[in-house]
């Protein structure tokens, strides 16, 4: 397993200038962008002249029609970001502020895999057990989506576009992104357990494993509005990245985007990878179902997975066998082994990878039963034989 968190750290913040990191609670470290506030549009202007001296002179609006505006702060002031959004969110002329929190799928700070992914052999395409009685719906916010033998033929596939293409090598380096093919082995896990799924991909993370909560809110928007421009209600959401918030509560912007989706679509995230109790968003998030990981037996929860009264539930995340790229690096055989050589298949882990197997349930137990997504949900949650401590329910674990 990777060990070197903090040194992966120095490394991600000395790659993005616009990040930095931050500690307004004592021992409850986190990520934002430099100088970026964001607040809800209503109250852009009131905050633009009461933070006047600070607000550089371009501020992005909303052109996206998010209700989330974006004030740039001027460099030179060095402002406490946190404590302005702080200052701005309190009071009797409180208005919704916020830093712009970093989203990850990466380990330690965020809610993908704990350790690196290893080459596996192929796996045999998924087939539906069951009849599927209606059709589901499953968008996937994540890196994209690489072209794959499981689904290069399907409808949605076709669909989907070049603008979602997962990305392996952005710096050129010869060497596999750190969270290259993250989204294409979620999707693999998504189809082993709802193979008729129609997916729906958005991608939100870089290769690197890099968002933050604007372009999360902003792709919310995005699915929700063709969604329902194309009259296709979603069913279900799976989210396996996150973050933490520099006062431990949910923000305000990100919950109120969650919270305009139907309320019979089913928003699945991942709890993240720290090994804490500390509060992970958006699983989180009161509308979400917030997953652990159990180690590879399922007995057990794996010793990188966040815990803590707000996880709903839990599965297998360790040593996940799913669909990946093809890439081939720099690293040298080892007799008949080359441990940089992906052939469309790799084993990983991370809350990341137990998300969408609650996910996948999901989403067959509703197209099985002919039943809508939050039905679903109810009955994969309260089927469950056991739970486990500050773990939630045990999900299709033995």
């Amino acid at each position: 397993m990777r060990l070197d968190q903090p040194a992966r750290l120095e490394r991600l913040l000395a790659r993005h200038d616009g990040i930095v990191s931050g500690e307004f609670l004592p021992g409850s470290p986190v990520l934002f962008r430099r100088d970026e506030l964001l607040v809800a549009t209503v109250d852009a202007e009131h905050v633009s002249d009461q933070a006047r001296r600070w607000v550089d002179r371009t501020t992005a609006t909303d052109p996206d029609a998010t209700g989330v505006a974006q004030l740039r702060l001027r460099r030179s002031a060095k402002v406490d970001v946190c404590a302005l959004a702080e200052e701005l969110s309190s009071g009797s002329g409180a208005v919704t502020a916020s830093p712009n929190h970093i989203l990850r799928g990466e380990p330690h700070y965020g809610g993908g895999p704990f350790d690196d992914p290893t080459p596996a052999p192929a796996m045999a395409g998924p087939e539906a057990k069951v009849e599927a009685r209606r059709a589901m719906r499953v968008a996937i916010l994540d890196t994209g989506i690489a072209n794959h033998e499981w689904w290069d033929k399907t409808a949605w596939y076709q669909d989907c576009g070049e603008d979602v293409t997962d990305v392996v090598d952005a710096d050129l380096d010869f060497r596999l992104d750190s969270e290259a093919g993250h989204g294409t082995f979620v999707a693999g896990i998504v189809l082993q357990h709802a193979p008729t799924a129609h997916l729906c991909i958005e991608r939100v993370l870089s290769s690197d494993g890099v968002s933050d909560e604007l372009t999360l809110v902003r792709a919310l928007h995005r699915l929700r509005d063709r969604s329902e421009h194309k009259g296709e209600r979603l069913d279900v959401l799976n989210l396996s990245l996150g973050g933490y918030t520099y006062n431990d509560k949910p923000n305000p912007l990100l919950t109120k985007a969650i919270n305009r989706f139907d309320r019979r679509t089913v928003i699945v995230a991942c709890a993240g990878n720290a090994g804490t109790d500390r509060p992970f968003w958006p699983a989180a998030i009161k509308r979400s179902i917030a997953v652990g990981a159990l180690n590879t037996s399922g007995a057990c929860r794996a010793p990188f997975s966040n815990f803590g009264w707000w996880v709903d539930a839990c599965a297998v995340g360790e040593d996940v066998h799913s669909t990946f790229i093809h890439f081939d690096g720099p690293a040298k055989p080892i007799g008949d082994y080359d441990p940089d050589l992906f052939e469309g298949y790799a084993r990983w882990s991370g809350t990341s990878f137990a998300a969408p197997v609650v996910t996948g349930m999901i989403a067959a137990t509703a197209a099985a039963e002919d039943v809508d997504a939050l039905t679903a949900a109810h009955r994969v949650l309260d089927s469950a034989t056991h739970s486990i401590p500050d773990l939630g329910v045990a999900i299709g674990a033995p």
